[in-house]
C-alpha cells in the first residue's frame, strides 16, 4: 500500500536473502552480531533454511519496513488537509542518506527491545529457540549483537532504496495507494505495536528490570518523533506540497488556504 507491489515483492526477497546471509555467517563465524546458536529441537517444529529458522530471517523484512516507513515519517512534513494527515515525502527524503541512517538506528532499537525477551522465550509462547554461548552485557546479549543489527538493517534498508530508485528511473508503473492520506501508518504503527507487545510480555514474565530500561530506552526517540512530526505539521510550505505532488502526481494532496 505504501510503497508499491513491486517494490515490496522485491525488497522481500532481497531483505530475506541479507537477512538470512547474515545470520547463516554469525552461526558459523560471529560476524556480524557474534556468535550465538539455534537450538536444533525447534527443527521439526518450523521450517528451517541452512540452519536458520525461516521465519527468523522474515521478520528483519517487515522489521526493516517498519523501521523505514518511521524514519520517513519523522524526515517529511505532514499535511492536515479535509481532515486527512498527509504524508509529504519525496523521491530525494526517500533515498535519502539521513533516511536510510535514522532507519537504521530505529530498526537497532528494536532489536534491543525484541531480543532480551526473545532470549527468556521459554517463559511465554513463543518458546527457548537461540541462546548465546557467551552470554553477553546487556541481560544476557552481547553488543556485537546491536552492532550487527545496525549493521544489517543499514545494508537491507539501503538496498530498498536501491530498488526504489532503479523503478524510480524505468518509470515502472506499480500498483501502490498515493491516493490514501493514510497509506503511510501502516509502517509506523507496527513499529509502535511490535515495542508495545514486547515490552507487555517483559513485565508479563515479570522481567522489570528488562521491562523499565526498555521503556526508557525507546521513550526519547519516540518523544522526538512525535515532537518532530507536530512542528512539521503546524509548519508545511507550499513548496513542500508541490515537490511532493511532482514525484506523486497520483497522490490527492490539496492544500490548505492556509499554506503558504
Amino acid at each position: 500500500m505504501q510503497f508499491g507491489l513491486k517494490r515490496a515483492l522485491l525488497f522481500s526477497v532481497a531483505g530475506y536473502l541479507m537477512a538470512w546471509a547474515s545470520e547463516f555467517s554469525s552461526i558459523h563465524n560471529g560476524f556480524p552480531y557474534g556468535l550465538y546458536y539455534y537450538i536444533e529441537r525447534t527443527r521439526g517444529m518450523e521450517l528451517w533454511a541452512s540452519g536458520v529458522p525461516f521465519m527468523d530471517s522474515l521478520s528483519y523484512v517487515f522489521l526493516a519496513y517498519a523501521s523505514y516507513s518511521t524514519a520517513l515519517l519523522a524526515v517529511s512534513p505532514l499535511l492536515l488537509s479535509d481532515g486527512g494527515l498527509y504524508l509529504l515525502d519525496t523521491a530525494r527524503l526517500r533515498h535519502g542518506g539521513v533516511t536510510r541512517l535514522l532507519a537504521a538506528v530505529l530498526f537497532v532499537y528494536l532489536d534491543i527491545i525484541i531480543d532480551a525477551v526473545a532470549l527468556r522465550g521459554d517463559r511465554w509462547f513463543l518458546g527457548l529457540i537461540y541462546g548465546y554461548p557467551d552470554g553477553g552485557a546487556y541481560f544476557g546479549i552481547p553488543i556485537s549483537n546491536f552492532i550487527g543489527w545496525f549493521v544489517t538493517g543499514f545494508f537491507m534498508i539501503w538496498a530498498f532504496q536501491g530498488i526504489d530508485r532503479a523503478l524510480w528511473k524505468r518509470r515502472a508503473r506499480d500498483i501502490a495507494g498515493y491516493a490514501y492520506g493514510w497509506r503511510f501508518w501502516p509502517g509506523p504503527v507496527l513499529y509502535l505495536a511490535v515495542l508495545l507487545f514486547n515490552l507487555s510480555v517483559t513485565f508479563y514474565i515479570g522481567e522489570y528490570n528488562i521491562g523499565w530500561a526498555g521503556v526508557f530506552i525507546t521513550l526519547l526517540p519516540l518523544v522526538l518523533i512525535y515532537a518532530v512530526g507536530r512542528s512539521r505539521l503546524s509548519d508545511v510550505s507550499a513548496r513542500a506540497i508541490e515537490e511532493h505532488m511532482r514525484d506523486f502526481p497520483e497522490a490527492r494532496v490539496k492544500a490548505p488556504q492556509t499554506a503558504s
